[in-house]
């Protein structure tokens, strides 16, 4: 879910570039190289989800639903590392909020807790329930969902009345729909979603199975067909590709506007910092599996591959090519071995997040107040982002582009205002 950001804009030095290593349109080339890999993993992994979604749909069982929550986590590995092509590409920007927006108002997908509340005055559809409603009212017309399909979700229930909360497609409707409200609070546990749900018959569990099926049929199909769209635009002659290479120093600014805006105003604020100010475990990414960690890391992650210009594929394989450290390191070989300090600082700490949280810290746990161990692991987090941004800053400089506006957040750069 997008929030208000405010911008930190990044000034450029006038001086003249001693001749760099690597020539502009080879990182170009390469930081495109991994969009492709990347985007095409992401696409690999939602067709493993799709099957193993169908099969559940098919023939519920716990082992079923185990096999989608598991290729579901496997899904997101790829995915969160192409979360830094976000913010300076406008092909990626347009296209993001359909794939991975958040936090969502589970309630207009399925049955939640009564504690959960009903409409309120910012969302009248919060709790509509479209699985137990084939027929709702919206804006003053009546809709028939008597049979839910990628175009419906797309087209009319994602957003619906103009309301970001509204999320009604991509990973974390996938989530809600495979785990359930994790209800837990601070306390252990994700969410506990029964396989039954999508049981036949007599055995359904909370009513409708069949349509809770036939959602999560369509919203897993939506999200396939939007990451091929997503890997086409990447592709040789791809409109992203194009749009990044048509101006060498354009695509270098859209390369660290990517870089800085994730690191500072996205995951350092928005995700990371404003959970723990408020303290609320609904502020953590993947909510519902308890995924957060691996969003964090993996986040990181895709900032560190730009910057290195290598990725490794799920086959094992890797893209290397031309990067940005070879530009940097021929124009102040110091300033990129500080950047690459940075970052490998910022990973180590996302690691320990998620070596905690794999060992049975959860993220959640961790965001409870007066908690001062999970406190220090998401502090030194959020630390080495903002960190590796002002080193970010300076590379920009260093290579003489003009103005970059990196994303900032409130949570950051006015906290004040959270609390209003």
């Amino acid at each position: 879910m997008k929030r208000t950001i405010l911008l930190a804009t990044v000034a450029a030095s006038s001086f003249a570039l001693p001749a760099l290593a690597a020539d502009k349109t080879d990182v170009l080339a390469t930081y495109a190289d991994i969009a492709a890999a990347a985007y095409g993993d992401s696409l690999i992994t939602a067709q493993r989800l799709q099957t193993a979604v169908n099969a559940l749909v098919a023939t519920p069982s716990p082992d079923s639903l185990n096999k989608a929550r598991a290729a579901w986590l496997a899904a997101r590995v790829p995915y969160q590392q192409t979360e830094v092509f976000r913010f300076g590409n406008p092909v990626v920007d347009d296209w993001e909020g359909k794939v991975n927006a958040w936090p969502l108002d589970e309630g207009l997908i399925d049955y939640v807790d009564q504690a959960y509340g009903g409409a309120s005055d910012e969302n009248e559809l919060a709790a509509l329930n479209v699985v137990a409603n084939p027929v709702f009212t919206l804006s003053g017309k009546d809709i028939d969902a008597t049979v839910i399909t990628p175009q419906f979700l797309s087209d009319t229930l994602h957003e619906a009345d103009g309301v970001e909360a509204n999320v009604a497609t991509g990973y974390h409707a996938i989530e809600f729909l495979l785990w359930g409200q994790d209800l837990n609070g601070h306390g252990v546990g994700a969410g506990n979603r029964a396989w039954t749900d999508y049981a036949t018959a007599d055995a359904c569990t909370n009513d409708n199975c069949d349509r809770r099926g036939q959602y999560l049929v369509a919203v897993t199909d939506l999200l396939v067909a939007d990451l091929d769209w997503m890997v086409a635009q990447w592709a040789q002659d791809g409109a992203a590709r194009n749009d990044l290479t048509a101006d060498s120093d354009a695509g270098l600014v859209a390369i660290l506007t990517g870089m800085g805006s994730l690191s500072y105003g996205e995951q350092a604020c928005d995700r990371m910092r404003l959970g723990l100010m408020l303290n609320d475990p609904e502020e953590e990414h993947d909510c519902f599996s308890d995924n957060t960690h691996n969003s964090h890391f993996y986040d990181g992650l895709g900032v560190q591959n730009i910057y290195l210009g290598e990725y490794t594929r799920i086959d094992g394989s890797r893209v290397l090519g031309a990067s940005l450290s070879d530009m940097v390191s021929s124009a102040d070989a110091a300033l990129d071995a500080e950047m690459q300090e940075k970052l490998g600082t910022t990973m180590r700490a996302l690691a320990q997040i998620k070596t905690a949280a794999e060992s049975g810290f959860a993220y959640d746990q961790m965001l409870e107040r007066g908690n001062e161990g999970g406190e220090a692991l998401i502090m030194s987090g959020i630390n080495g982002l903002i960190d590796q941004t002002r080193s970010i800053e300076r590379v920009v400089s260093i290579l003489g582009l003009d103005g970059i506006a990196f994303q900032g957040s409130e949570s950051l750069d006015d906290p004040n205002a959270i609390f209003k």
